[in-house]
């Protein structure tokens, strides 16, 4: 990231990042806070890395577990805060956001970071056809008009279509086997970029 005195500029990481603030992350009323909160400490850590920045990380209460079992990181930058709502990110995002202003060269940078945030990979056996493997790539939002516009995006950059399904209280955007086959390739082109390592094991073997 650069200084909080200069202007943001694209980057993988920074891509990355975007993707995890806009399904993890909240940008304060303030016009300066924003945090990050998670419960995988590896995330977290990731997530400063990609920012170059060194503020504590502390222990959130989650009405989940009923624990003091997430991790949260806030800092305060008034240039980054502008630069994410010029793209499209605004405070209590979660069931107005819609689309973003991602350049198609860092989409799949995002577009990890966005699966790593709130998404799901799934892989499991057929019980049906004991030999056939299923694999599922699931993005999650509140906002139905987000997943129409990432899934239009995905659409237009790899020719992979999706289904939108409504669940309790928000909805999913969900690829199939061949189509999470070609998505992942994109999502992980390699072994030195940022992700959640835990979720990149789950598909190592495809990749």
């Amino acid at each position: 990231m650069r200084p909080k005195g200069k202007p943001i500029n694209w980057s993988s990481d920074i891509a990355y990042a975007v993707g995890l603030i806009t399904t993890d992350g909240n940008l304060s009323s303030d016009k300066r806070h924003m945090c990050l909160v998670s419960n995988d400490l590896q995330l977290i850590e990731t997530f400063k890395k990609c920012l170059n920045i060194n503020n504590k990380i502390s222990k959130k209460y989650s009405a989940y577990t009923k624990e003091y079992s997430s991790y949260v990181v806030q800092f305060g930058n008034v240039i980054l805060y502008q630069w994410l709502l010029k793209i499209g990110l605004m405070p209590n995002k979660s069931k107005i956001i819609g689309p973003l202003k991602i350049p198609d060269k860092y989409f799949f940078h995002f577009l990890r970071g966005h699966l790593d945030g709130d998404g799901n990979i799934s892989r499991y056996m057929d019980s049906a056809f004991p030999k056939s493997e299923r694999l599922y790539l699931r993005f999650y939002c509140a906002s139905i008009k987000h997943l129409e516009w990432l899934k239009a995006k995905i659409n237009k950059l790899e020719n992979v279509n999706g289904y939108i399904q409504a669940k309790h209280k928000e909805y999913e955007l969900v690829y199939a086997k061949k189509d999470s086959l070609k998505l992942l390739k994109k999502i992980y082109p390699n072994n030195n970029i940022p992700c959640l390592l835990r979720k990149r094991k789950i598909v190592e073997s495809f990749l």
